[in-house]
């Protein structure tokens, strides 16, 4: 994911939805904002995840500024998000923030 959007001046929120077997079913760019946030709907994504039949998702979105960094704001995401899926039975796997040279990852750091 970060070739696709560690280079953007905008910060886009992606979803990855997996099968049981942790295969690829979909990417989807669920939100696409200014240069520090963009707007995420649960309810949007696990829509998607429910039409897809998927059982697991890693999170994925981008901050342009460069810093590796998880705001408070993107760890309640990650919260509701995880107790929202887990009550359709699927699991939150991991919530990674790209730059254009690294990444963050939520799972690494401890924070699922």
């Amino acid at each position: 994911m970060r070739p696709l959007l560690g280079h953007l001046q905008h910060e886009e929120f992606w979803v990855v939805y997996l099968s049981n077997s942790n295969k690829i079913i979909a990417k989807t760019q669920l939100s696409k904002g200014g240069m520090t946030g963009t707007v995420v709907d649960i309810r949007l994504v696990l829509k998607q995840a429910l039409e897809s039949s998927a059982v697991g998702l890693i999170l994925v979105h981008n901050h342009p500024s460069g810093t590796l960094v998880a705001s408070p704001a993107d760890i309640q995401l990650t919260q509701k998000l995880k107790l929202a899926a887990e009550s359709l039975d699927i699991k939150v796997l991991d919530h990674l923030i790209v730059t254009e040279k690294a990444y963050f990852s939520f799972a690494d750091e401890s924070l699922l």
